[in-house]
């Protein structure tokens, strides 16, 4: 395993959205970048169109919703670029469900998949090297959904609530060893994975100003941080509502809207 020449940040779900804007923002910032995707394709196109040094960036395709397909990536990075300072697990999905239908318990698992065993995935090749060294950041994507169930939600709520429990679990794990863990609540972002939502999203960021304020808590090794900060207060006080009250607030928004974003 070769030791980067300069600081290489690992991101999955790179080939749009968010990202895609990490990666930009980090790559400004002197990191080499290893850019993770199922679409190899679209992530060379952006590098092209965004003028890197071919010597500062490399490309592996995989689905993280497969785990011997995104640990085999991170396996490349390591032997091909070395040991990464930040790993971003961000690619993720997001679909409706309604549990009353059968198929959706199908739809239910591999939204677990991608959004959980993924992201451990994606962690897996690097925790021991990290550990070895004595540094390193792992950054795990979630969601203000994870604060409050929404109707018509529940799977992906849930995915996100997981995934805030495991970074958790994971930076008292990793806490001693000099490896950071860093949880990042996103509100609204305008990406393909929101682009079609039919109601109002407020503090909405755009990609590039979410990765801005992204990257600043993870080089602080913020170990929780909700971007924007106001969509936190608003999540909190919904969480702090007696359910009765929540839910009249959120009747009639049930929908099975099949979103679907993957990267």
């Amino acid at each position: 395993m070769t030791a980067p020449a300069r600081p290489l940040v690992f991101i999955t779900g790179a080939s749009s959205g968010i990202g895609q804007a990490l990666a930009g923002r980090f790559y400004a910032q002197g990191h080499d970048l290893a850019l993770v995707a199922r679409n190899t394709q679209a992530m060379h196109d952006w590098a092209a169109s965004a003028g890197l040094d071919p010597a500062r960036y490399a490309v592996y395709g995989a689905d993280v919703s497969i785990a011997d397909s995104i640990v085999d990536a991170g396996m490349q990075c390591l032997a091909r670029q070395g040991l990464p300072q930040v790993v971003v697990a961000n690619a993720g999905v997001s679909w409706g469900i309604d549990s009353a239908e059968r198929e959706d318990l199908g739809v239910m698992a591999q939204l677990f998949a991608t959004n959980n065993l993924g992201m451990a995935a994606t962690f897996h090749p690097f925790i021991r090297a990290m550990q070895a060294r004595g540094s390193g950041t792992l950054v795990g994507v979630a969601s203000v959904a994870a604060i409050r169930g929404l109707p018509g939600h529940g799977a992906y709520c849930a995915s996100k609530a997981a995934v805030v429990s495991y970074c958790e679990s994971l930076r008292g794990e990793l806490r001693a060893h000099g490896v950071r863990v860093v949880t990042l609540l996103p509100g609204y972002v305008a990406t393909p994975l929101t682009r079609d939502n039919r109601y109002a999203m407020p503090f909405l960021l755009t990609a590039d100003d979410f990765a801005e304020r992204a990257c600043r808590a993870i080089m602080r090794q913020t170990s929780y941080a909700v971007i924007p900060w106001q969509m936190g207060v608003v999540a909190k006080l919904l969480r702090l509502l007696p359910n009765a009250v929540f839910d009249r607030l959120l009747q009639g928004r049930q929908t099975k809207h099949r979103h679907k974003h993957t990267s």
